[in-house]
């Protein structure tokens, strides 16, 4: 697939395309539905699809708001629109240029003097252009006057009737939700980071040798708890040593009195794992239990046998 940061990495010679444009965090259910549509056309056409994405967050620069917790970093991101069907991503660098630009300037811009739009395909709720002031009307009206197609596609709905956005998804990541949030991204959250050197209770004291992963700052980590999940190696072929089911823990160790959250993820049954300074991704499949202060050391160990024998359980369901 390939991949360009902004419109000038895009090759001088290219061809016609059907383009879907949104920031795309998470790669949902709902994003999904759009880039298959988008896909479905380009097949008939004999085109390629081009998802236009943007980075960083539109809303840093639009409301000047913190940027929203990372649901997909970019890396990842581009995976899976490869995976859905795209055939390039190109980022756009979100700037205050950008966002002044005309409804009409920007289709003009984007759409049709680079990627030479002959389809554009976005979720019926996309609005372009400053101050948001261009719809799938008004998106289909430009397409008569610059010679392409528009197509809005109607919304995906959570299993509580909600409309499946990224910003729901974070809201149930960050509150104990990732079943819901499971079933709204059609696979497991993941986080990823480098694998560094904790306080080594967890081999040491407990005897649960744990991954302690590092995440970077802006990543969507699930609330303080006790989860059943996986640790893997994301680069690694699925018939290599890559993927261990796991019981997983995110929190401050208030057992111990700790102030830095971290998340650690003990693999079942592997206790030979040398895994420090690789980057390792863990997916969240289902909650065990909130995090928890034990009065003793001896009650905490009890606690995670428990977890591991529930981890163990609901993995061997999933």
């Amino acid at each position: 697939m390939r991949s360009w940061r902004g419109l000038v990495e895009v090759p001088d010679d290219w061809g016609r395309s059907v383009v879907t444009i949104g920031v795309f965090d998470g790669v949902h259910l709902g994003h999904q539905d759009v880039v298959r549509r988008a896909r479905e056309r380009a097949r008939e056409l004999g085109l390629p699809v081009v998802v236009v994405t943007f980075d960083p967050h539109p809303d840093t620069v639009v409301r000047a708001a913190p940027r929203p917790a990372v649901l997909t970093p970019q890396a990842r991101k581009e995976q899976l629109l490869e995976r859905h069907g795209a055939d390039a991503v190109c980022v756009l660098p979100f700037t205050r240029e950008l966002a002044d630009l005309s409804a009409e300037e920007f289709v003009r811009r984007v759409l049709v003097d680079r990627l030479r739009a002959a389809a554009v395909v976005v979720g019926e709720d996309f609005r372009f252009g400053h101050r948001a002031a261009g719809d799938v009307g008004m998106l289909r009206t430009l397409g008569e006057k610059y010679d392409f197609e528009a197509d809005g596609v109607p919304l995906v709905s959570d299993p509580a009737a909600e409309p499946l956005t990224s910003t729901l998804i974070r809201w149930l990541i960050e509150n104990w939700h990732v079943e819901r949030a499971r079933y709204c991204l059609g696979r497991p959250h993941r986080v990823e980071g480098r694998v560094v050197h904790g306080a080594a209770r967890g081999r040491e004291l407990l005897g649960f040798p744990t991954a302690n992963v590092e995440c970077p700052p802006d990543t969507a980590i699930p609330a303080d708890g006790v989860y059943a999940g996986w640790l893997l190696r994301p680069d690694r072929r699925p018939d290599e040593d890559s993927s261990w089911p796991s019981a997983i823990s995110v929190g401050t160790n208030p057992t111990f009195e700790g102030s830095a959250r971290s998340v650690e993820a003990y693999a079942l049954d592997r206790d030979d794992l040398d895994v420090y300074g690789e980057t390792l991704g863990v997916e969240f499949a289902s909650n065990i239990r909130p995090m928890v202060r034990f009065d003793s050391v001896a009650e905490l160990i009890e606690a995670m046998h428990a977890d591991v024998r529930r981890a163990r359980e609901l993995l061997d369901d999933a």
